[in-house]
């Protein structure tokens, strides 16, 4: 089994800019990744397979909505010690942060935020102990980037509803107990329900043949006349902005945990470089191989400031939709490209499962499409600066 000898890379001493709360959350989970996830991650992902019995130790550490208050079975941290946790989940795998992240924004954060009393209690504590997996039923075979065209709908059938549609790329789908699915209701107005695993006519068949996130489980949602309990409507805020919302809280830890993935990649690549003797030399002394790391560490440092000021600004309340999609744009690019000239510093050796730089290249090329694409992302920056929206092509 691999050995994990990752050092976090400091240069700006941000540390100085963490309580002694968030560095002993992040030195947590980084030591738990480090001697439960490491060693097996690559195995899990050339098998294609989730490491289930990973889920227990991902709520011991808090990763389950840890920023959702104690008396509904959260941590009640800050944002920042959310995004150090979704740091060091993907700095070993941006499948296993997906995990969590799904579990945590995407489940947890609408249940707690549009949901009543009765359903916090029933859901956010097991929840919370990964007795419950959640997922989040947006997405749409026919409608990705433009969410607010889904065709799922619900109708009032008195004391239930009946809900019909189809989700598809649903991250933690096969092995969820309950689904937070977005519907249109019989007036076209977005809704999200609570639908249970057992409930008659909910399927979720598996996602195979991924080359990206292969040890994340991936799925459909399928409803064929789903009855659904009137009490598992999410009573509190309808509308696309309901999960809008809860993409806001995932995307900013996305934007946190791309730079984990870079840090893996630089940490590897100067390591190794160091190593790695040709001409007699360490091909660290080359030139071209300097400029490549030097170009890493201030990518990943510009990163690391963005997201610790969002951080701020979100414990205060006041970070925007435009600024979290900001952050999460830079950092999945960020992260990428920097996965790819990491193996190119690791040369053939870069291919294999010795190290991570291929799982991670593969990983974020997902990341960087999911919860919004980067040239969607790139649109939202540009009509919040210029006030003028690109997403319609009639001039509306």
């Amino acid at each position: 089994m691999a050995t994990d000898r990752f050092q976090a890379p400091d240069y700006y001493l941000l540390d100085d800019l963490l309580t002694d709360e968030q560095k002993l959350v992040r030195d947590t989970v980084r030591a738990w990744v480090k001697k439960e996830v490491s060693p097996i991650i690559e195995d899990y992902s050339q098998r294609a397979e989730f490491p289930k019995q990973l889920i227990g130790g991902l709520a011991e550490i808090g990763a389950f909505g840890p920023y959702i208050p104690q008396e509904y079975g959260g941590a009640g941290l800050d944002q920042i010690s959310y995004g150090l946790i979704m740091q060091e989940l993907e700095r070993c795998d941006s499948g296993l942060r997906s995990t969590a992240s799904v579990q945590s924004s995407l489940v947890m954060y609408p249940i707690w935020k549009y949901g009543n009393e009765e359903q916090k209690k029933k859901y956010l504590p097991k929840l919370a102990t990964g007795e419950m997996i959640g997922c989040f039923g947006l997405t749409e075979p026919d409608h990705g980037s433009n969410p607010g065209g889904m065709v799922t709908h619900f109708k009032d059938a008195g004391s239930h509803y009946i809900l019909n549609g189809a989700k598809m790329w649903i991250t933690n789908a096969p092995i969820a107990d309950i689904a937070v699915v977005w519907a249109k209701n019989e007036q076209g107005r977005i809704h999200g329900l609570i639908v249970e695993r057992g409930m008659e006519g909910f399927t979720t068949p598996e996602t195979h043949g991924k080359w990206s996130l292969r040890a994340s489980a991936t799925g459909e949602l399928v409803f064929n006349n789903v009855k659904v309990p009137k009490e598992n409507l999410l009573p509190n805020k309808s509308g696309l902005g309901a999960p809008l919302g809860c993409l806001d809280s995932a995307r900013f830890g996305i934007a946190w945990g791309a730079i984990g993935a870079a840090m893996d990649c630089y940490d590897s690549s100067l390591r190794y470089s160091k190593e790695r003797i040709q001409f007699e030399v360490p091909i660290a002394s080359f030139q071209l191989t300097q400029k490549k790391l030097a170009e890493m560490i201030t990518e990943i440092t510009k990163a690391q400031l963005l997201t610790w000021r969002l951080g701020v600004l979100r414990n205060e309340g006041r970070a925007t939709t435009a600024q979290i999609s900001m952050a999460k744009r830079n950092n999945v690019h960020m992260a990428l490209t920097i996965a790819r000239e990491a193996r190119q510093i690791h040369g053939a050796m870069g291919i294999t499962g010795e190290y991570s730089l291929m799982r991670h290249m593969m990983n974020l090329e997902s990341v960087i499409t999911y919860e919004g694409t980067h040239d969607v992302h790139m649109l939202i920056t540009g009509m919040d600066v210029t006030g003028i929206s690109a997403f319609r092509n009639d001039g509306k």
